[in-house]
């Protein structure tokens, strides 16, 4: 795998465009289209405004964001945070077929960002979370 950037911040919501800045930068220079990179920043705002509202409950801590290409080319994004352990990927898929009004509320945005993505992993490593996020070229 190649690193095409590692950026580490507070867990602050005034550091999103940041983190979304260094994320568009190395999907561009990978060449990937503006629709592509709109899509990647809109999986990136969910998965880190996530973690600015709940990861930390109260306390600080910081956030590590890392692109990199993979040997198939694929790029990957790397969300690394050392709040609670949460699998985003846990949640039960949304009812999109009831009225709105029944439905309960969220989990829209992690099905958006499975929708938007070729694959998202998520592990526990040395008591982090780690959200991967891959997108391929064609997608």
């Amino acid at each position: 795998m190649h690193v095409l950037s590692t950026i580490r911040l507070p867990a602050k919501l005034d550091n999103l465009y940041k983190f979304m800045g260094v994320v568009s930068h190395c999907a561009k220079e990978q060449g990937f289209t503006q629709k592509s990179i709109y899509d990647i920043e809109l999986v990136m705002e969910e998965a880190l405004v996530n973690i600015f509202n709940y990861a930390y409950k109260g306390k600080t801590g910081d956030v590590e964001v890392i692109c990199f290409i993979d040997n198939d080319r694929r790029f990957i994004v790397d969300i690394i945070d050392s709040g609670v352990p949460f699998n985003v990927l846990s949640h039960k898929q949304p009812d999109l077929t009831s009225d709105i009004s029944e439905r309960e509320i969220g989990g829209l945005g992690v099905f958006l960002m499975k929708k938007l993505t070729d694959d998202i992993q998520y592990r526990r490593e040395n008591d982090k979370n780690i959200l991967s996020l891959v997108v391929s070229k064609d997608k």
